[in-house]
């Protein structure tokens, strides 16, 4: 098979990893790829959000599938355009793909399908929202409506914060992301990511996660796109799995197809736990990053057999075989990140590390300079490993992360924290 990958970021270079695993592979392109996936994989120049183009190329290169790794290709249309011309895609439609793009959509799809979520209002302008804070009180959750690069939402801890954070967000501090915003309860209780594949039919649970998404250790100071996470959950047992299954995943999928906007691809269940009980905190489209490294690590080769399952409509047939390991990713991030920081740093010592199914250190926000590796972005490398116990599994990501030479860049020395 010829396999297309869309995307730039460490996901991509974990979901091009992981299908380079499986024979099945014959050759693999990444668009546009950085700079460790260049080491393993054919990079390209592409509009990735320009579904005529990525047409075009997967046609001119006799692609055989195309995974879509972002978010954006997916809110654009891409896959869409590429099921019209023939190609066998891993990756929702634009409509199904409001899931993640509107805030709003994902709640009155949980009100029609019953699914369990945080009391929430909808609101197009300030001071009405403003007003719904006042009288809800603190702490609350202000998300911007749409596509935000995961940044988009607001833990308010007072009033004040969250009528700030409301006129950022209509002030353009988000772009049009935040021209509609999404004010939720705060809700209290242990979070967890879950990933299930969809073909429009059959669901299939292929892992569970648990993300760090503050920039701080104790999970303090402000929310990023996420600094490191672990595979698996303990918090989803099976008893809370079937649970977010029946309760929340399966009437989801249900209402999107009667709606006939199936969905296709895999979707990312952030949810709240609470004494057993599983509540929605939200969609998205996408594997999570950096969530999918931790879970590329563990299904290795079998995952381009599942994606290729959902693809072609076949999950009824799949199955996930899962070894009784531990994996941790540990983000290395450029200092001032998720603020201001400076790119063109080069990186060092990446050679030297060890690459295997137990360690591999999958690149970010990379690119090559001058024949040396230099970051380009505010997470820039994931340093990855498994190990029979998270605690070994972790002991291995760091010292992958104490090997590298990069005094500009700085992580969370405490990510597995909750679980250990």
């Amino acid at each position: 098979m010829n396999i297309l990958i869309l995307g730039s970021g460490g996901r991509e270079h974990a979901l091009a990893w992981a299908t380079l695993q499986n024979p099945k592979c014959d050759k693999l392109i990444v668009a546009p790829g950085n700079a460790g996936i260049a080491l393993i994989a054919e990079c390209a120049r592409l509009d990735i959000e320009d579904g005529n183009a990525v047409a075009e190329f997967a046609g001119e290169n006799a692609i055989d599938l195309v995974i879509v790794g972002p978010e954006a290709p997916l809110a654009a249309g891409v896959a869409d355009r590429l099921r019209d011309a023939g190609f066998a895609v891993f990756g929702p439609s634009a409509a199904a793909a409001r899931l993640e793009a509107s805030k709003s959509f994902t709640k009155e799809i949980c009100d029609a399908a019953q699914a369990p979520t945080a009391a929430y209002g909808h609101f197009t302008d300030a001071e009405a929202a403003k007003a719904h804070v006042r009288a809800e009180g603190a702490p609350i959750v202000v998300k911007a409506d749409g596509l935000a690069a995961g940044k988009g939402v607001i833990i308010a801890e007072s009033v004040d914060e969250a009528c700030a954070a409301i006129d950022d967000m209509f002030g353009g501090s988000f772009g049009a992301a935040g021209a509609e915003v999404v004010i939720e309860e705060f809700m209290t209780g242990e979070e967890a990511s879950f990933f299930v594949l969809v073909d429009g039919e059959t669901c299939l649970p292929v892992g569970t996660a648990q993300d760090h998404k503050r920039v701080g250790e104790g999970d303090t100071g402000p929310n990023t796109g996420g600094m490191g996470a672990y595979s698996p959950a303990p918090v989803m047992t099976p008893e809370v799995t079937q649970r977010a299954l029946d309760e929340i995943v399966r009437p989801t999928m249900a209402e999107m197809a009667r709606r006939g906007t199936p969905y296709q691809g895999v979707l990312y269940v952030g949810l709240m736990i609470e004494e057993g009980a599983p509540r929605l905190v939200e969609y998205n489209v996408r594997f999570g990053d950096p969530e999918c490294q931790v879970l590329m690590m563990r299904l290795g080769a079998q995952a381009l057999d599942l994606m290729q399952a959902a693809a072609e409509g076949r999950l009824a047939e799949a199955q996930v075989t899962w070894a009784d390991d531990h994996a941790m990713t540990v983000v290395l991030a450029a200092r001032g990140y998720p603020g201001a920081y400076e790119k063109g740093s080069v990186i060092k010592g990446l050679d030297a590390l060890p690459e295997d199914s137990f360690h591999m250190t999958f690149h970010a926000g990379t690119t090559t300079k001058d024949g040396a590796v230099t970051a380009s972005g505010g997470r820039v490398l994931n340093a990855t490993a498994r190990g029979a116990t998270l605690a070994e599994a972790q002991a291995r990501a760091y010292a992958l992360v104490d090997a590298i030479d990069w005094p500009e860049g700085f992580c969370r020395r405490d990510i597995g924290w909750r679980a250990l």
